[in-house]
């Protein structure tokens, strides 16, 4: 049981619950802690498991604090990329009659490294698939309220930091997998996207 703490702030090593909405630059709702299936965030400070412009913006703030924070693309999920779009010969998908946009495969390299990519065009002949975040090139609104700030146990620290190293924060982005269908080993059948 992890117990709020009055009075605290977010720094590292707290462990933070969130109440979220995320809006686009119109305005229109992309995600929400109240909506259908939405549950509050709940992270480790300081181990980038959100973007990094929200991240850095929710430092400092205690409990029942609300904020209006807006993370540009570059803070967020990064510009777009078009060389992580390519086009790819139908019959190279996994069930490639029934392949359709929206899909959501997995690229995987010759060294095992796994590359969510959506699938954004279908024809006879070929698929489009992107390797882009859905949300890469946007600038993001949230309005966060704080909901309990508390000392992270030993445990969700060390389990923050082993997904922070694993994610690789820090090192360049390997594009191959992505970028050269003639290099994917397999590509696997993830899941539709949700809306």
């Amino acid at each position: 049981m992890v117990l709020a703490m009055p009075g605290k702030t977010i720094q590292p090593n707290a462990r933070v619950v969130l109440d979220y909405t995320l809006r686009d630059d119109k305005g229109d709702v992309l995600d929400a802690s109240d909506g259908e299936g939405g549950e509050p965030i709940v992270y480790v400070h300081g181990y980038g498991m959100l973007v990094p412009g929200l991240e850095v913006a929710l430092a400092g703030l205690a409990q029942g604090d609300e904020r209006e924070v807006v993370v540009p693309a570059a803070e967020g999920f990064g510009d777009r990329d078009e060389e992580l779009v390519l086009e790819i010969d139908r019959s190279d998908v996994p069930n490639p009659k029934t392949v359709r946009a929206g899909d959501e495969l997995v690229a995987e390299s010759p060294d095992g490294d796994e590359v969510p990519m959506r699938v954004v065009e279908v024809t006879e002949e070929s698929v489009v698939l992107d390797a882009n975040h859905p949300l890469a090139g946007m600038t993001l609104h949230y309005a966060v309220k704080v909901r309990e700030i508390a000392d992270a146990s030993e445990s969700e620290v060390a389990e923050a930091a082993a997904a922070f190293e694993e994610a690789g924060y820090g090192a360049e982005p390997d594009r191959a997998a992505a970028q050269a269908s003639a290099d994917l080993v397999q590509l696997k059948t993830k899941k539709p996207l949700q809306n």
